[in-house]
């Protein structure tokens, strides 16, 4: 008997998803996937099956920009759990270590201070890291333990939103790869009783919020008419960085491959977004001189656009 193969389209754009707890960020995207029937479909950055929260899916040609959202600032509401320090940092491991809990307030503020700013974090060992091409879980799954050079972070702010008892709950802002279970570990350190993350919830992700995603169950209630109007542009995932618009001999060079002079300057330089009419053409290292070395264009005829 043969297979029934489902029909895909080409949907392109951003989907914000509220990823319940529970299941992978694959998961999440699989079914997500098959809900819209889409050819191509990614998602900018992995949140572990315990987290839930804030996931930017990309469709169509957003996969080719999903790399700049997982390289923006990110926020996390993470509850710890002081006292008990576990194999993974987070509830999904063995406990290793409890230790009685006897922290005062102030302690708690000054501890979560000294994490401010510009800091080195080593990397856990159950991560997705990989080394020598395997993930970083895989070793330590294995009972192998490999050596994490330390690598620099930034965390921008820190708020205690609760602290009672053995809870310590937090609100962090943190550059791209800071990994808040070793910022849990780490905390717990310095005030002495250990601590592991219990809860994670991401908040914020480049420009995105989380009060703007569906959550899985809604979008499984949608018709196919809401779920598209669901989706954000492309262009939404690369709104943090400048933008610049230049004429219609400039769009044309532009996605034909060639490297023109940006009509319309004077304008920023660096990496910018580049429009022709409102168009969004893809993103461009523009040159002080004003010209335009491609970075990811989209994929436009220029002959359908008028160009």
């Amino acid at each position: 008997m043969s297979q029934v193969k489902h029909l895909k389209r080409p949907v392109n754009g951003v989907l914000l998803l509220d990823k319940p707890t529970g299941i992978t960020s694959n998961a999440a995207l699989q079914m997500v996937k098959r809900l819209y029937q889409a050819e191509k479909a990614g998602h900018t950055g992995t949140l572990d099956p315990f987290a839930g929260g804030l996931l930017p899916l990309c469709f169509g040609e957003a996969t080719k920009f999903s790399q700049y959202q997982l390289e923006a600032d990110k926020s996390y509401r993470a509850q710890l759990q002081l006292g008990v320090t576990t194999t993974t940092g987070d509830p999904e491991g063995e406990t290793l270590e409890t230790r009685p809990v006897s922290v005062s307030a102030a302690q708690i503020e000054t501890a979560v201070a000294g994490f401010v700013g510009a800091i080195m974090q080593t990397p856990p060992m159950y991560s997705a890291l990989k080394y020598q091409g395997k993930p970083l879980y895989e070793y330590a799954r294995a009972g192998i333990t490999i050596t994490r050079p330390a690598r620099p972070v930034h965390i921008r702010s820190i708020a205690i939103i609760a602290a009672g008892g053995t809870t310590l709950t937090l609100e962090v802002r943190c550059s791209a790869g800071t990994y808040i279970r070793t910022l849990a570990e780490d905390i717990g350190a310095v005030l002495g009783c250990g601590a592991h993350l219990r809860e994670l919830t991401r908040l914020a992700s480049g420009g995105f919020n989380l009060d703007q995603a569906v959550s899985l169950a809604q979008l499984t209630a949608d018709d196919s008419a809401t779920r598209d109007q669901r989706l954000s542009s492309t262009d939404s995932l690369v709104a943090y960085l400048p933008a610049v618009e230049t004429g219609g001999a400039a769009a044309r060079a532009l996605l034909q491959g060639q490297r023109p002079v940006c009509e319309g300057r004077p304008g920023p330089t660096g990496l910018v977004r580049v429009y022709h009419n409102r168009l969004f053409l893809g993103l461009v290292d523009l040159r002080a001189d004003g010209m335009m070395i491609p970075q990811r264009l989209m994929r436009i005829d220029p002959l359908a656009e008028g160009l």
